[in-house]
């Protein structure tokens, strides 16, 4: 069975390269940088999300379903080592994650359409995406990657992260490469995406060092700024 875990606030900004500057000098004197980032504080992720035919997870999206659920497959600055199924489910501005470890060989049978193994596999979220797959007919649909460069504060559990450089490709093969034939998904190059994530309550002080004139919280999606292009 699935562990039991508590849902977190989710908070997205669309924000300028300024703004990021701003913001980021300032928390940068109050929190502290994931220790999974490198020296420049930051990582690439590149995902694999998923979808069936009717573009179920798309059209939630769009049409502003309140509860709705994703699944993708992810890695971290190119390391095919430490490879993660994930599972996010969005009920309005809150999120819970499930995530799952797959080998590099597991991964490409998924992507190949060789699920046999799924059905017995140790865990249960690997189990889930097979029947998913079966009966929702979702599939490896699109290929995000970005930039992250996040932030980490211990009362509140809060995460900032800013992401920069979302780019896509519609191609899984080019998902487990060195070499990704990718294009951006923003509008400008410079265009970045403020999130926040934390538990039951976002201090004072945090509120006060992201806001900005003119910043707005909006329901900005990645995987749908992605899919602008099929």
């Amino acid at each position: 069975m699935e562990e039991h875990k508590p849902y977190r606030h989710e908070l997205k900004y669309s924000l300028s390269y300024t703004d990021y500057l701003t913001i980021r000098n300032r928390i940068r004197n109050l929190m502290s940088p994931d220790p999974h980032t490198g020296r420049d504080c930051k990582y690439r992720i590149r995902s694999i999300y998923f979808d069936n035919i009717d573009d179920k997870a798309l059209r939630e999206k769009v049409s502003g379903v309140a509860k709705r659920e994703k699944f993708r497959i992810r890695y971290y600055n190119d390391d095919f080592s430490f490879i993660t199924l994930e599972k996010k489910m969005k009920i309005g501005c809150l999120c819970l994650k499930y995530d799952a470890p797959i080998t590099e060989n597991e991964c490409r049978k998924i992507l190949a359409g060789d699920t046999d193994f799924m059905i017995e596999h140790p865990n249960e979220l690997v189990r889930e995406l097979y029947a998913k797959m079966k009966y929702q007919r979702l599939k490896p649909r699109i290929l995000v990657s970005y930039v992250r460069e996040p932030y980490i504060y211990g009362p509140g559990n809060v995460r900032i992260t800013f992401d920069s450089q979302i780019r896509t490709s519609l191609y899984s093969q080019d998902f487990l490469s060195k070499e990704v034939n990718d294009i951006s998904a923003t509008d400008s190059p410079e265009d970045m995406l403020l999130e926040v994530k934390y538990d039951a309550f976002l201090p004072g002080i945090i509120q006060d060092m992201i806001q900005v004139k003119d910043i707005r919280q909006e329901a900005f999606s990645k995987y749908g700024a992605c899919r602008r292009y099929g």
